[in-house]
């Protein structure tokens, strides 16, 4: 799985639309769900702008809003009561205002454009990395294993190689 460039960089003619989207998912990350998720949406909404063509050039900013919030949480099972924070996809959708099925339009655009799915480690909150299998699968010899019971010395070169996201048990992940 290629690692995804994530940065708030977008082009000039894209910063006014990044800005009017942020602005809104900022707000709402800040009153139902938290920083973690408020980072990965910014990130998810400049690798949007950055797209060529952007699929945000049209369309309403809070419903944009509402997708990109709505493609982060379906990675991060969002609607799963035993998470939080928590929000059920209809309660997100009328909280940005937006009808469902809109919002899960534009999800799916979202998902499709940056190739995102459930447990994707380039779109997982931080704090849910360590729990997460998908960020430990390497293949050594043809198998594949759980980098987590690998030996230090395969640990390392996997981490160099970026196919994991930090050295399990390091002080500096």
């Amino acid at each position: 799985m290629a690692k995804v460039n994530k940065s708030e960089t977008v082009p000039a003619e894209m910063r006014d639309r990044f800005d009017e989207i942020v602005k809104i998912t900022n707000e709402f990350c800040g009153k139902y769900l938290n920083k973690e998720y408020a980072q990965l949406i910014r990130f998810a909404t400049a690798a949007l702008c950055r797209k060529r063509p952007s699929p945000l050039v049209s369309g309403e900013a809070k419903t944009w809003a509402c997708g990109i919030t709505h493609a982060m949480g379906m990675v991060n099972f969002l609607s799963d009561k035993s998470q939080k924070p928590h929000i059920q996809s209809s309660e997100l959708c009328q909280k940005f205002g937006v009808s469902v099925s809109s919002g899960q339009a534009k999800s799916k655009i979202v998902r499709d454009a940056l190739k995102m799915s459930q447990f994707d480690p380039n779109w997982c909150l931080p704090s849910k990395l360590e729990s997460n299998p998908l960020a430990w699968m390497i293949t050594v010899n043809g198998f594949i294993m759980d980098a987590r019971s690998a030996p230090r010395e395969v640990q390392e070169i996997a981490y160099q190689k970026g196919l994991i996201p930090y050295i399990p048990n390091d002080e500096n992940k």
